[in-house]
């Protein structure tokens, strides 16, 4: 390994500095993802928010065809 260092730095020109710290990790609370990923899409549902999408995603493709030449 030192060797390859000591060639990349004639090469670059500089000497990398080793990262010396700590390694941070969460601790999970709670590993359902999928569980977390259905609860959010059934907030989005039935908060109305997935009209508001589909209605934005209709009127940008209706004008996005208005301005467009071509």
């Amino acid at each position: 390994m030192h060797l390859y260092q000591d060639s990349m730095s004639n090469l670059v020109g500089y000497t990398p500095t080793p990262i010396r710290g700590t390694v941070i990790a969460q601790a999970v609370r709670d590993a359902d993802v999928m569980g977390q990923m259905q609860k959010s899409f059934n907030n989005f549902v039935q908060s109305g928010q997935i009209w508001a999408l589909l209605i934005g995603l209709v009127i940008g493709y209706m004008i996005r065809s208005l301005t467009s030449y071509g």
